[in-house]
């Protein structure tokens, strides 16, 4: 059992690690999605629907991290930057400070991480009602997410499997990580188990499912102090299990000076991808010059020479040319400025309990 003062420092660390956002300005490409469906977890949605549209584009569902907005995001990854050149539609689900109040999706509470409920069930809704509006290919459905959204990434593909045909985990963790908030802040220091077999029983029981599965990519970096990189290796070992493929990477290399490492099945076709990004922290890798430069840094948002979400959308075949488009009945909005949605306020501290307490929901781990 860990000392309290060990718990304390963490503690801290996640406080610190969620602390007011200073001055950044966002600009606001995202609409609103209504009537999505019964909504049981409460989320809000908002969309981006290139005026540009392929006969039958992809969806990237995308997750924000705590602290953040889907307009913040997008802002920062430049997801829409992407879609509005090569006709893709975005997705992203929002959480609400009445649900979380440091805007963190639940990944770890049993109410919102399972198949047809809470915050899992309204993303789904919402999907399907993307599919509807906007004549989206079935086949080319993808999710996407950093952090408590890379953990709500995680939660998707296991309890949705069959909607999904990739996804992408940015310093987020592997299903079934946590149940509570104790577990939550245990698997954040490390996972509570690396095997393989256990892992991807979590999947193989979330849904019935049988498989075709979803290629899995993992993006993390060595010096993340928030989520432990050991939980992105916990993420390879799940889905390796999954796949059932052999555990040794079919090709290690280096891009743009980081590790980069693919698992291929008996056809050759990469299913598990892993970039290990060498001494970033807690974040998004970035690339914001140079010819694959794609949004915008900012907290949580890191320059770090190599473009997560550029290299994620040409993982999916999203960045080819497309023979044929169609205008999109929603008109691109106008861009304007403003703040990042901001963490609440820090409170005065008073004893241990009221430390321990603050930090919980700096972290996102209480509502």
């Amino acid at each position: 059992m860990k000392k309290l003062s060990s718990t304390i420092a963490q503690l801290a660390a996640l406080r610190a690690a969620v602390a007011p956002l200073s001055g950044d300005k966002v600009t606001k490409k995202l609409q609103t999605l209504e009537g999505f469906g019964t909504n049981p977890g409460a989320l809000g949605a908002k969309m981006h629907v290139p005026v540009s549209l392929a006969k039958r584009p992809a969806l990237v569902v995308v997750l924000h991290g705590c602290t953040q907005s889907a307009d913040g995001y997008d802002h920062g990854s430049g997801w829409s930057q992407l879609a509005d050149k090569h006709g893709f539609a975005l997705l992203f689900p929002e959480q609400k400070r009445s649900n979380n109040p440091n805007l963190c999706f639940n990944w770890f509470s049993p109410a919102d991480n399972r198949r047809d409920h809470g915050e899992a069930l309204s993303i789904r809704q919402m999907i399907e009602a993307m599919v509807k509006t906007h004549g989206i290919d079935s086949a080319s459905i993808f999710v996407t997410g950093l952090s408590a959204g890379g953990a709500m990434a995680s939660i998707m593909l296991a309890t949705y499997p069959e909607v999904f045909a990739g996804g992408a985990i940015i310093a987020g963790l592997p299903h079934g990580a946590a149940a509570n908030v104790p577990q939550a802040l245990e698997a954040m220091r490390s996972p509570k188990t690396t095997d393989g077999k256990d892992l991807g029983d979590q999947v193989r029981k979330a849904s019935g499912h049988s498989g075709p599965w979803p290629r899995i990519a993992v993006w993390h970096g060595t010096a993340d102090a928030t989520v432990n990189s050991a939980n992105a290796d916990a993420i390879l070992a799940q889905w390796i299990s999954v796949h059932g493929v052999d555990a040794t990477p079919a090709t290690t290399n280096v891009i743009a000076g980081h590790s980069h490492r693919v698992w291929k099945n008996s056809d050759g076709r990469a299913v598990v991808e892993d970039f290990r990004i060498g001494n970033m922290g807690h974040g998004t890798p970035l690339a914001t010059t140079g010819a694959d430069a794609c949004g915008v840094a900012m907290p949580y948002m890191l320059d770090v020479g190599i473009s997560s979400t550029r290299h994620i959308a040409a993982s999916w075949s999203l960045l080819e040319e497309r023979a044929s488009t169609t205008a999109s009945p929603i008109a691109s909005l106008r861009s304007v400025d403003a703040p990042l949605d901001r963490p609440m306020s820090s409170r005065t501290k008073g004893g241990v309990q009221k430390v321990i307490e603050d930090a919980l929901r700096a972290a996102g781990l209480v509502r």
